[in-house]
């Protein structure tokens, strides 16, 4: 057991502080109870804070509210992560990055390739949807989150300023990339993107 507590302690050690992580990527060590049992007791001491179930973290603190949970996308990938799926900001969170909308979704939605959850982080309720695979090209990146933000706007409201204002937003690099995963695209984002290189040229 003591190898187990030991092992468990210079792993958690090693990663960042306020980065949270799953029970699952320790379960090498030991037991799965032996894990969780672990896990039990560090969080009393308050080395660990359990955000949600089966994630943890090492609490960065803050001297105004002392431990700070983290950011609800960074605790779905720590939920997904053993299982190896995607997870991608949701066309809404996408769209007021871009500066699309101002509107600020009241419930923590990503989307999946895994099935359809809801999972507490603090008061917030944050929920994982299922999509196709294409809705999830290029996830976790900015070019990614520029497809699920036109996804979200939809084929009535995607125009020439929509796609310059992205293009502001990226690097040189990654609104390339963008614009080369025409393929994935549904025919009238591929079009409208066709539309803006051809304006361009003139």
């Amino acid at each position: 057991m003591a190898t187990v507590v030991k092992c468990i302690k210079e792993r958690i050690s090693q990663l960042p502080v306020g980065e949270p992580f799953s029970s699952k990527e320790l379960v090498g060590f030991g037991t799965r109870a032996a894990v969780d049992q672990n896990l039990s007791r560090l969080v009393k001491r308050g080395e660990v804070m359990r955000v949600t179930r089966g994630v943890y973290v090492r609490p960065k603190q803050s001297k105004y509210v002392g431990a700070v949970t983290p950011e609800p996308l960074k605790v779905a990938h720590a939920k997904v992560l053993t299982a190896k799926e995607s997870v991608q900001v949701h066309g809404a969170e996408a769209a007021r990055q871009f500066g699309f909308t101002t509107q600020v979704p009241t419930t923590p939605l990503f989307y999946t390739s895994g099935s359809n959850r809801r999972f507490r982080v603090g008061n917030l309720r944050v929920k994982l949807k299922h999509v196709s695979a294409r809705k999830l090209t290029f996830a976790g990146t900015p070019a990614g989150n520029a497809l699920s933000a036109l996804w979200y706007v939809g084929k009535e409201n995607i125009s020439d300023g929509l796609i310059e204002k992205i293009k502001e937003k990226l690097t040189a690099s990654e609104f390339e990339k963008l614009k080369a995963a025409k393929s994935i695209m549904p025919a009238w984002m591929a079009d409208a993107f066709y539309r803006y290189e051809q304006q361009a040229r003139r």
